[in-house]
């Protein structure tokens, strides 16, 4: 059975983008398009509706690319389940209001009880530091934190034939 995997916008965002001059940036994209090559079939993804309308905003090109790659990922049903946990997640400071979208990502992928949520923000979302947090909260409430981690971090081992080693 495939793992399940919430795509989170900057995901997308990184592996439709034009090849960025900052070195960082563009070995970020680099792993996205090797991670979407090799280890894309091992997953179950999903999205949200929340992810299309990120995904389409901005520049009408790079939204088509964008929402082109959503195209066949299954999307969850945004649950009132879904927002109150995101409220409580802001309630407790462990997301601030202003990232109030990247709450609904990680409670999206909570409720729905998904394996993993991979992104590139790691401001409100891959952060060690929220996701203590985060994750106290949705044991209080219930469920389970998945794992929340980069495309980098989700590549596979040594020992998988399709994995990269960076």
């Amino acid at each position: 059975m495939k793992s399940t995997c919430y795509l989170e916008t900057s995901v997308v965002s990184y592996l439709t983008a034009r090849p960025n001059r900052d070195l960082i940036i563009a070995a970020h994209q680099q792993i996205t398009h090797d991670w979407w090559k090799f280890r894309k079939p091992a997953f179950t993804l999903y999205a949200s509706q929340l992810v299309l309308t990120e995904a389409g905003k901005g520049n009408r090109e790079a939204a088509t690319k964008r929402l082109q790659v959503l195209d066949d990922i299954e999307l969850l049903e945004l649950k009132a389940d879904a927002l109150d946990l995101a409220d409580i997640f802001m309630r407790h400071k462990a997301v601030p209001k202003k990232a109030q979208e990247d709450a609904l990502h990680i409670a999206l992928a909570a409720i729905y009880g998904l394996d993993y949520l991979m992104t590139w923000n790691c401001r409100h979302i891959a952060n060690a530091e929220i996701q203590k947090q985060i994750k106290n909260i949705c044991t209080d409430e219930g469920y389970e934190l998945p794992t929340i981690c980069t495309p980098e971090e989700l590549m596979g081992g040594e020992d998988d034939e399709k994995g990269c080693n960076y």
